[in-house]
């Protein structure tokens, strides 16, 4: 069946085939999608080149979907920025057509639009989530910059639902100093767990 063409056009900063890094998935090749525009304002942001949405070529979503189509895998990662600044009903529905698993990673901070496989939900302090995202997520996955972001984590962890993944992750930049406080906070509360950013240990993108 012949698919319709579409017409919506989404800030793309960068499209790349690599390994996901982290959390559940992490180990997999898959396409990542980078949508343009944030307005969360991460201190510590490693994509910060990605905020400004006008800095990226507008791209249509049939151009995104035949670039992912270059790739052996079928697992497409949509990131940012923050992608759910956009409508991404039609994105889905185009990648889903042609053979993709959908993950999305975001902060929560816009109301959830397409539909999904995985929805990694990592809270930020510089812009609060909406309260009714957290239910949605699979991953629960906390940025840990300081040793408060531990009572801040439990904070989400308790509107998650209870088949959500709780996952700490070490700022990268904080490594050395947060990762033995967090070794020993799962080790006490064992229902959490460490994600690492493998890639960066890897050096790819």
């Amino acid at each position: 069946m012949q698919q319709t063409p579409t017409t919506q056009l989404l800030p793309l900063m960068e499209q790349f085939y690599t390994i996901q890094g982290e959390g559940f998935h992490q180990g997999k090749a898959a396409v990542f999608i980078r949508l343009g525009g944030c307005d969360v304002g991460c201190v510590w942001c490693d994509v910060k080149e990605s905020w400004d949405a006008e800095k990226h070529p507008l791209t249509s979503v049939d151009t995104i979907v035949e670039q992912a189509l270059q790739y052996p895998a079928r697992l497409a990662v949509i990131t940012g920025g923050e992608p759910l600044m956009y409508d991404l009903a039609e994105l889905c529905q185009s990648l889903k057509a042609a053979g993709f698993e959908l993950n999305l990673e975001t902060s929560g901070a816009y109301p959830l639009s397409g539909k999904w496989d995985w929805i990694c939900f990592s809270p930020k302090k510089f812009k609060m989530p909406l309260p009714e995202f957290a239910i949605q997520a699979d991953e629960l996955k906390v940025i840990v910059f300081n040793k408060h972001d531990f009572k801040w984590a439990e904070q989400y962890a308790e509107m998650v639902n209870k088949d959500c993944l709780l996952l700490l992750q070490p700022e990268w930049g904080k490594e050395d100093q947060m990762l033995p406080l967090m070794i020993e906070y799962v080790k006490q509360h064992p229902q959490w767990q460490i994600s690492l950013q493998t890639h960066k240990y890897m050096d790819i993108p």
